[in-house]
């Protein structure tokens, strides 16, 4: 078995978080990862995104070639098609609808969705509206990981443990909105027919 992700957002939308929740459910299933990060301005607001691999045989480079990438799971539609390239011919895209615009010449909504929707494999749905709902508008992350965990070969249990274990120290009420979060995303994962946007 081998994944390739590749993680991809601004700063201080929970990238690194996606990614330790991963690496965490992996190492308890006995299986081999290699992380690497890259982070664009040290504000919010820079560019983030992540390569993470996970195997159950040896990993030798902790970056993902052009092509080979299983997976583009990002938080924001525009950084998510900065990664095309890597991404492999069944491979699956899945995003938030929430634009972040932080640059003058911000692509139209409707262009980005459409551009996303050229590929079969694909989620779009409303994370961070979703995570808002729920209570807090930053759990838009696992909203985003529990629809992506729906194609992921990890087991429920062991990502349910795993955000359990990183926000436990934050308080019980910030563990279950993430799993509330997390489940929400399944829900949607699951119900997935086609995304149109409305604010």
């Amino acid at each position: 078995m081998n994944i390739n992700i590749i993680l991809s957002g601004v700063g201080g939308q929970g990238i690194l978080t996606i990614a330790a929740v991963l690496d965490t459910a992996a190492l308890s299933e006995n299986l081999n990862i290699k992380q690497s990060e890259v982070h664009g301005m040290s504000q919010r607001g820079g560019a983030v995104q992540s390569h993470v691999r996970i195997s159950d045989s040896e990993i030798y480079s902790d970056l993902i070639p052009e092509g080979k990438a299983d997976m583009i799971l990002s938080v924001e539609p525009m950084e998510l098609l900065r990664y095309i390239p890597y991404l492999k011919k069944d491979g699956w895209l899945v995003t938030d609808s929430k634009s972040f615009e932080n640059i003058l010449d911000y692509p139209k909504r409707d262009a980005l969705y459409k551009q996303i929707k050229t590929y079969k494999n694909h989620i779009i749905i409303n994370a961070t509206s979703e995570a808002k709902k729920i209570g807090n508008s930053k759990a838009a992350n696992m909203i985003l990981l529990g629809a992506a965990s729906t194609l992921l070969p990890l087991s429920k249990e062991s990502l349910t443990e795993a955000i359990k274990k990183l926000f436990a120290r934050k308080s019980e009420k910030i563990v279950k909105l993430n799993l509330e979060a997390f489940e929400k995303g399944i829900e949607r994962a699951q119900n997935y027919t086609e995304f149109v946007y409305c604010d």
